[in-house]
C-alpha cells in the first residue's frame, strides 16, 4: 500500500524541537522525506502499525497534528509535481 504522512508538531518550548526531530527519525525508516513534514511511500501493513505505534509514543496528542492517508494497492492515483524540484522519490528501486 502507499501511504502519504504530513504532521504538524507544536514548536512552543525549546523541547519541543527535540520531539519533532524524532518525528522525522522514525517516519525516515519507513518512507521516504518529501518536503518539511511530508513523507510517502510504500509499506506493509505491519510496518504502518509499527510506524503508529511509535509516532504514538512521541507526539504530544493535544498540541501535535499527524495525518496519515493510505491508498490501497488496488487505488489508482496520479502525483504532480509541478516545480523543477528533483523528485525525492526517484532513486526508489
Amino acid at each position: 500500500m502507499k501511504i502519504i504522512l504530513v504532521y504538524d508538531i507544536a514548536l512552543e518550548e525549546p523541547k519541543d524541537q527535540n520531539r519533532l526531530n524524532k518525528i522525522r527519525k522514525i517516519a525516515r525508516k519507513y518512507i521516504n522525506h518529501v518536503q518539511k513534514s511530508v513523507f510517502e511511500g510504500n509499506i506493509t501493513e505491519s510496518k504502518l502499525e509499527r510506524l503508529k505505534k511509535e509516532i504514538m509514543n512521541v507526539i504530544d496528542k493535544d498540541r501535535d497534528s499527524v495525518i496519515i492517508y493510505v491508498f490501497e494497492d488496488s487505488f489508482y492515483y496520479k502525483r504532480y509535481i509541478l516545480t523543477n524540484t528533483p523528485d525525492p522519490t526517484d532513486n526508489l528501486i
